[in-house]
């Protein structure tokens, strides 16, 4: 009997531990839009800093994350027990907003000039700011912004496991916030640092060697690999803010399945429910960019 009792057990855990990895998986695929966002904007924070700082500010921002996740995870944890009803408008807050960034991100491309950023730069350069002073700023701003894409994954990832028992949403929210910010900050350190591991083999090989030609690769492929962050980032935003607002809408899921039936072609039940979830993601981020527009106009004229 004592034995049957221990066999049962051990099923029980193994199903549990099954259930956990199932959803911890269907999460990190839920995320994946704001991890791409994440990666390229921190990597962008640490712009500005001395090459040989660049690694502690990653450290301190990391550390402001953590900070962040042990007061977003208990948070959401006890929002799933005493308001559960509050899970579908928070998700539906969180994708509106990553549909709202990617507007603002692609108006602020093609509509802004770059000569602001170049002025700041400039000033920077010519000012008599404290290094140090200039260190916390960034690490600050950087952690003030963790803190809105780290309330976005937690709140993605509960949307994912609130019909599953609380253990189970209990240890994928926090397996998933503690993946995501060491896997994010390993790579921002990874990425920001690629430029210099090209320089140092560049410096330390014979030109003809293909170490030489590997670190110029390097060198080469750092300013690249940011630009394709923030543009696969963006695009990530519409996909998963695209695909939450369409998924907690009432009915609206049921549209595009009725879509995909409509116009079939090879391949169509694997294209036309993301390419739907973009298109659904950049019209949403518009009418929220013109409604936020329309209110700070408002603002400006009352004050």
């Amino acid at each position: 009997m004592a034995g049957a009792s221990l066999l049962t057990l051990l099923d029980d855990i193994a199903t549990v531990l099954d259930d956990v990895a199932v959803m911890t998986k269907v999460a990190a695929r839920k995320t994946a839009g704001v991890l791409g966002d994440d990666l390229a904007l921190n990597a962008q924070q640490v712009t500005g800093v001395r090459a040989e700082r660049e690694l502690p500010v990653v450290w301190g921002v990391a550390k402001g994350s953590f900070k962040n996740k042990l007061i977003l995870v208990p948070a959401a944890l006890l929002i799933s027990v005493v308001a559960p009803w509050l899970i579908q408008p928070m998700l539906l807050l969180g994708g509106l907003f990553l549909c709202f960034e990617g507007v603002e991100k692609i108006i602020e491309k093609f509509f802004h000039t770059e000569a602001k950023a170049e002025d700041k730069v400039e000033a920077l350069a010519n000012s008599n700011i404290d290094p140090a002073t200039y260190e916390k700023e960034k690490i600050k701003g950087a952690v003030r912004t963790d803190f809105v894409l780290s309330a976005e994954i937690i709140v993605i990832t509960l949307g994912v496991v609130q019909d599953h028992p609380f253990f189970t949403q209990a240890v994928v929210v926090s397996v998933i916030a503690a993946v995501m910010t060491a896997g994010v900050y390993g790579l921002v350190a990874g990425i920001v640092k690629l430029d210099d591991a090209g320089l140092y083999l560049v410096n330390h090989n014979e030109k003809a060697s293909l170490k030489h030609r590997f670190g110029t690769m390097l060198v080469n492929l750092a300013p690249y690999l940011m630009k394709f962050l923030a543009v696969v980032g963006t695009i990530a935003m519409f996909l998963v803010g695209g695909g939450i607002v369409v998924h907690t809408l009432p009915h609206s899921h049921q549209i595009v399945e009725q879509i995909t039936h409509a116009v079939s072609f090879p391949g169509s039940a694997s294209i036309l429910p993301p390419l739907f979830n973009g298109i659904v993601g950049v019209i949403a981020g518009a009418v929220v960019v013109a409604v936020v527009t329309g209110i700070n106009k408002i603002r400006g004229k009352s004050h």
